[in-house]
């Protein structure tokens, strides 16, 4: 029986010392590692905390009422279906009606046969990543990353190259820098993984002029574009970006979900893909999954049929666009020694605190004060990213937002009075104490 040590607690569970599994463990798990936003959301569920941590869809908009009605007709109509084993390719239904969501921006060339339906994103990027990376093959991301991607990957034994982004999202310099980088080193470089639209964390988007520059650096060097688009749509001013894979069908794997137009909770994301690869996914699918639920995808497909769901996402954007402008002005007001870039889209905001400070570290005090962030740390794999913190305005309201962000400025002045009252103290022990008896010349 493995031992407990009874006086650790971390989170409410047990902390297990010792693991009679330990020598067991395949070299993979190793790798694995627990999403620092996840470990959030116990303590960021508090009705006292207001939470700016996690990407959590607003979903009161929602015809809850009418689509329940809706689903129960379904039920009683096709509930054998519903309820039943299904194609590991996904429901035909679905696969068509995802068509008319891909075209709007661009994508106009692709049959329902052309589409496979996955468990979310983040399943999809588990089968991309699981038939085209070998264990220390390189996958080239943006820095920062989104941390589910990192999951995968580090699961895998992938090692991620960062290529650097800005305004104008990924850089293409920097991007060929990189792959010419670890060509030379002797590795495999297998794709690229990209947010191009308003990027989670960074909230940037990778500009209209960069987008062929970057497909074309790709085909040059053989290196597959892995194209993740959950917010495409939620653009504030309603503009929809040219995806990636409209403009190179042959190179480009593209990938879009539900969780954040219409319900995270469905679990129902799909992708698209050269003929080759996208039949190594169908089959990855069936030896991951089998197939994806059914009833989940009828639920779907049960929704865009009977609603307005363009409509409907031009609310969330109105909505997204007021939170957005609540947090820009919150921060401008109580935080203005920070920087960032104010997104077009999305839900997050990439916030730049003070050197000196780090985010992780400032954590606790945060959720003491009763507010809660995601420390930058959680989006790289080399702990960089202590200066930064991801701020989501999606989920709370408009009073909540400027609360939690004055919350958050009463932490961060402290730690800024904290941080200048023990560096005059080091400073005034320099001055005083025989520093260069000890080699350390005051600096620790």
């Amino acid at each position: 029986m493995p031992t407990v040590n009874n006086d650790m607690q971390q989170g409410g569970s047990k902390v297990i010392k010792s693991d009679p599994w330990m020598d067991s463990y395949a070299a993979r798990a190793d790798n694995m590692r627990a999403s620092e936003i996840r470990a959030l959301f116990a303590t960021a569920s508090r009705p006292d905390v207001v939470s700016l941590a996690g990407g959590m869809p607003y979903l009161d908009y929602l015809p809850f009422k009418e689509l329940s009605e809706l689903i129960g007709k379904m039920l009683l109509d096709k509930g054998d279906v519903a309820w039943q084993y299904g194609s590991a390719q996904g429901d035909p239904h679905l696969r068509e009606d995802v068509l008319q969501i891909m075209a709007l921006e661009g994508i106009k060339d692709v049959q329902p046969d052309d589409v496979v339906i996955s468990n979310g994103s983040q399943n999809a990027i588990d089968l991309v990543t699981r038939i085209m990376c070998d264990p220390g093959d390189v996958v080239i991301t943006e820095a920062p990353n989104y941390v589910g991607a990192l999951g995968v990957f580090a699961s895998f034994q992938v090692e991620v190259v960062n290529a650097m982004t800005d305004a104008d999202g990924l850089i293409p310099e920097s991007f060929e820098e990189t792959i010419v980088a670890a060509k030379k080193a002797g590795k495999k470089v297998k794709f690229l993984y990209t947010v191009p639209n308003f990027h989670n964390p960074a909230g940037v988007t990778m500009s209209v002029e960069r987008r062929p520059r970057i497909l074309e650096i790709a085909r040059r060097h053989h290196v597959l574009v892995v194209e993740d688009n959950p917010y495409g749509l939620l653009g504030f001013d309603g503009q929809t970006y040219p995806a990636l894979r409209s403009m190179d069908a042959e190179n480009v794997v593209y990938l879009s979900s539900f969780s954040k137009i219409i319900a995270p909770g469905m679990r129902i994301a799909w992708i698209v893909a050269p003929t080759g690869i996208r039949k190594k996914l169908i089959l990855a699918n069936e030896a991951s999954i089998l197939c994806p639920p059914n009833m989940s995808q009828m639920t779907i497909t049960t929704y865009l049929d009977n609603f307005d769901w363009k409509k409907q996402i031009s609310q969330y954007r109105g909505m997204y666009k007021e939170r957005c402008d609540t947090m820009d002005a919150a921060l401008k007001k109580y935080l203005p020694y920070c920087s960032w870039n104010k997104p077009k889209g999305g839900f997050y905001i990439w916030l730049k605190i003070p050197e000196g400070l780090n985010s992780k570290e400032m954590l606790p005090r945060a959720i003491t004060a009763k507010v809660a962030y995601v420390a930058g740390t959680g989006f790289y794999l080399d702990g960089s990213g202590t200066h930064h913190m991801r701020l989501s305005f999606c989920y709370p309201t408009p009073e909540k937002i400027t609360i939690g962000i004055q919350r958050l400025a009463g932490v961060m002045n402290n730690e800024l009075k904290t941080a200048e009252l023990f560096g005059q103290a080091g400073v005034e022990a320099a001055g005083n104490g025989d520093s260069a008896a000890d080699g350390h010349n005051g600096k620790h």
